[in-house]
């Protein structure tokens, strides 16, 4: 078999004198964290958070208050007790060391320089283990801290989220609730269901992205609220802001090396072996002010779906 003879440069050849385009790297678990936007967040002095609570049980005086008391009566008398051990929340810390080969940071710098997409893709990783925590820490995510009268089950055997159960969620958390917290998937599921019902949900745009609402009330999706391998999630309802006494982010300002708010980076020197350090440390913590403030709809199935038997021919 014979070489082609060619007449023209060929384009590989030609392509060894073109510069190429690029992107910054592109990280598949990047999500919008819209939780994290959502939540009012109140700053902390000194790395500690403490609830105040007021005592109302059988146990303490009722708040007596007359009407329009009768002249000369004498006037009621009350109080207002409040708990003498009250929880209080310390900001939790999310950190990492970040390595970088002084070599390769200083002959591959251009166009993008190493360091700095380096930090930029693991900070997106800490933000991302931020927004799991607010879900799901033991001491204080969202999803432990539900106490068990504000807990709903599905009222269908199914299991798949519908309108009532939605509303079931409302009644619980009825004083100015903000937002529903669910996995995609969950959200998916309350539309098939909306759908098969007839009543379809209203659309709304928030930070720039369509989201559907229930009651006026949005659906904000969560990929951190986790599906189970029997297709089980939950659905959470917040009222947020510490003047509603409802859910409340927590974050220490003014850190060295502060990036943006609880986000610092810190240049940690570089070893024998010219290795550039640099730590990254997050702190957040989130607070729920009263019991009333979250409700979830829990063990709802996302894996149902529906057959429509309308004929669209």
């Amino acid at each position: 078999m014979t070489d082609e003879i060619r007449h023209t440069l060929g384009e590989l050849a030609a392509r060894q004198l073109a510069n190429t385009t690029k992107t910054v790297p592109q990280m598949l678990s990047i999500t919008p964290r819209w939780l994290v936007a959502c939540l009012p967040w109140a700053p902390v002095e000194a790395g500690t958070y403490r609830v105040n609570r007021v005592i109302e049980t059988r146990a303490d005086a009722p708040a007596d208050v007359e009407c329009s008391p009768q002249e000369e009566e004498d006037l009621p008398e009350t109080f207002v007790n409040y708990e003498e051990h009250p929880r209080e929340y310390t900001v939790s810390a999310m950190t990492t060391v970040l390595d970088v080969q002084t070599r390769i940071s200083d002959l591959y710098r251009s166009p993008y320089d190493q360091i700095r997409e380096q930090l930029r893709l693991t900070i997106e990783k800490v933000k991302e283990k931020q927004e799991s925590e607010i879900i799901n820490n033991d001491s204080y995510g969202l999803l432990p801290s539900v106490v068990p009268s504000m807990r709903v089950q599905p009222t269908t055997a199914a299991g798949t989220p519908t309108p009532d159960d939605l509303d079931e969620l409302i009644v619980r958390v009825w004083k100015e609730p903000a937002f529903f917290l669910a996995h995609p998937r969950a959200i998916a599921a309350f539309g098939r269901e909306c759908t098969r019902r007839g009543v379809p949900p209203v659309t709304v745009t928030l930070f720039g992205s369509p989201f559907i609402t229930w009651r006026g009330i949005p659906l904000v999706p969560s990929d951190k609220l986790g599906v189970d391998n029997n297709n089980l999630t939950n659905i959470l309802l917040l009222r947020t802001g510490e003047k509603r006494q409802g859910v409340v982010g927590l974050f220490q300002p003014g850190l060295p090396g502060e990036v943006s708010p609880s986000l610092s980076v810190r240049f940690m020197g570089i070893n024998r072996k010219a290795v550039a350090s640099y730590l990254i440390s997050l702190y957040c913590s989130v607070a729920v002010l009263t019991d009333d403030a979250l409700g979830v709809l829990e063990n709802v199935n996302v894996g149902k779906y529906p057959v429509y038997t309308h004929d669209y021919q």
